[in-house]
């Protein structure tokens, strides 16, 4: 059975967040801006991981992480991949949001860099890519390089595609429970073209991943794909625990 290879600190998990900060990503989402909901959700993940991979004193590096920020550019935000102590150490950076959606080009960055990782990960567990934007792309359709990227893997299995929407703008019904919601079930849920585009470019729930968000309280159905629309901050913080989710030893 795939994604059964757990975390440890000879065989970590690579994670790659692909971060949109186009200009609207400064627009209010309840009480702040989108992208310092976004910052707040990706610095407690980065310490529900730390809590994961501390054993004794000492943290295990069984998490790998790459931060791509885009707009009509792709920025590599961290420089090259970080360890999750070097990350967290070093403090979730400041985004500035601007510019258009460059998201093909996000997602050309990642698979680039899986590309020179992939041969050194036999035996990790299968990357994950965790999309979040707020908007329809401009240039050039991401799709063709995600079903690449799709088709990407090592023994665990194919690299894992996670897209968050934010909007309040994409469900037919708004989520009222978090921690009952099922998932996207059927694509006629969803009031957007582009909401549908993203379910489509979006991995199946792994069971190893299903079992860890029961976990954290999370009901979402086995196997829903890992597009989140996330209305709120709430389903913003459950789209940024399932990039977490990788099994550890």
């Amino acid at each position: 059975m795939p994604y059964t290879a757990v975390a440890t600190s000879t065989t970590p998990v690579l994670i790659i967040y692909l971060l949109d900060i186009s200009g609207s990503m400064s627009q209010p989402l309840g009480d702040k801006r989108r992208v310092e909901i976004v910052s707040d959700a990706l610095q407690e993940i980065a310490t529900e991981m730390v809590a994961r991979s501390t054993k004794g004193e000492s943290v295990s590096p069984r998490y790998r992480l790459a931060i791509y920020a885009y707009e009509s550019q792709v920025h590599d935000v961290l420089g090259g991949i970080r360890t999750i102590d070097q990350f967290v150490r070093d403090g979730v950076p400041e985004f500035s949001p601007r510019g258009g959606t460059n998201t093909a080009g996000a997602f050309l960055a990642a698979e680039q860099l899986l590309n020179q990782e992939l041969p050194y990960m036999q035996g990790h567990p299968a990357p994950l890519i965790c999309h979040m934007t707020d908007g329809e792309y401009q240039g050039d359709d991401p799709t063709p390089i995600v079903q690449r990227i799709m088709g990407m893997g090592t023994g665990d299995g194919n690299v894992l595609v996670e897209n968050i929407f934010i909007s309040d703008k994409i469900l037919k019904q708004p989520v009222d429970d978090v921690f009952s919601w099922p998932g996207v079930i059927n694509e006629s849920d969803l009031a957007t073209d582009y909401a549908r585009a993203l379910v489509r470019m979006s991995s199946p729930i792994p069971d190893s991943y299903h079992g860890e968000m029961l976990e954290f309280g999370y009901q979402l159905q086995p196997g829903a794909p890992m597009m989140f629309p996330a209305q709120n901050k709430e389903l913003i913080r459950m789209a940024f625990t399932m990039s977490g989710a990788t099994p550890v030893a």
